[in-house]
């Protein structure tokens, strides 16, 4: 149901194999383990559970949430010994938006009544944190973007980064902001990284990391430039719904399939956040 690697010695990442492809990791020491983000549904966080309890043998004693959204924070009650860790506007945001979104969903989906929402035990919104597991050094510091409350953490001395969403195979900004993403992603390219953990898609090696990192920056470029071209228009949705995601650069295949309303998301996102109102399409005229 999920994908398992082995990131560095102790470092460990998972992968949803049911919802766009969302990312966790586990970090172990020999007294305790911490975990970054949890997977969409409770099966799947469970697997991660007994490979920690089985394999590892050490208790979680932290669950690190990069940010608020669902599908990496839903699996906090698998883990009822552990502290959950994350930015001050992650507790915000859960308490605001993700209860009720939680009992929403529930009442549609009988399978999710067993989830309950753990809000954060510890927080922050400056600086960093710094978390020992073993000889390993954790820096948890916000890398915001994707989200305003997204999370960082790197394991210093395998220099492995989990980004939470701010990177991940397809940019999305409907609850972020493109300039703040793009200053954030040219942060990662300083940071001379072995491996990024995103939050969706696949590792990226020491190799790939400045590239992936300038592709992504350039979708984000071509959204703007997109989107500036169809404010010229009289109807702007119209043609914000002909530019496709590849022609933007990235493939219609990404994370499961969900790259092209992803992207179509995006755009009329940063219309909205760039013109303060919706872009309209000559098709509610003709309704009308």
């Amino acid at each position: 149901m999920i994908q398992q690697e082995r990131v560095a010695d102790n470092v460990y990442f998972f992968q949803s194999r049911v919802y766009a492809e969302v990312n966790s990791g586990v970090i172990a020491g020999p007294d305790m383990a911490v975990v970054i983000d949890t997977l969409p549904f409770p099966e799947e966080t469970m697997i991660i559970r007994d490979f920690i309890e089985r394999e590892l043998q050490v208790p979680v004693r932290y669950v690190i949430n990069t940010h608020y959204h669902a599908d990496h924070t839903w699996g906090n009650f698998l883990f009822p010994g552990a502290k959950v860790i994350a930015h001050n506007l992650c507790y915000q945001l859960l308490e605001e938006k993700g209860i009720p979104a939680l009992e929403r969903a529930q009442e549609s989906n009988p399978s999710l009544r067993q989830i309950k929402i753990v809000l954060p035990h510890i927080t922050f919104d400056q600086g960093e944190m710094t978390i020992n597991v073993g000889k390993k050094n954790l820096r948890i510091s916000p890398l915001p973007g994707h989200t305003m409350d997204n999370l960082a953490v790197l394991v210093e001395e395998d220099k492995v980064l989990y980004t939470g969403d701010t990177l991940m195979a397809v940019p999305y900004i409907v609850d972020g902001d493109i300039d703040v993403s793009i200053e954030s992603m040219n942060k990662i390219k300083e940071m001379g990284l072995e491996n990024v953990v995103q939050g969706h898609g696949d590792i990226i090696l020491r190799g790939e990391v400045n590239q992936v990192v300038d592709d992504d920056i350039e979708y984000l470029e071509n959204l703007r430039k997109a989107v500036k071209k169809a404010n010229r228009r009289k109807y702007p949705l119209d043609l914000l719904e002909e530019v496709g995601v590849e022609s933007c650069g990235k493939s219609r295949v990404l994370l499961g399939g969900l790259a092209p309303d992803l992207h179509f998301n995006n755009l009329k996102a940063l219309y909205f956040q760039m013109y303060g109102e919706d872009p309209v399409g000559s098709e509610l005229y003709y309704e009308d």
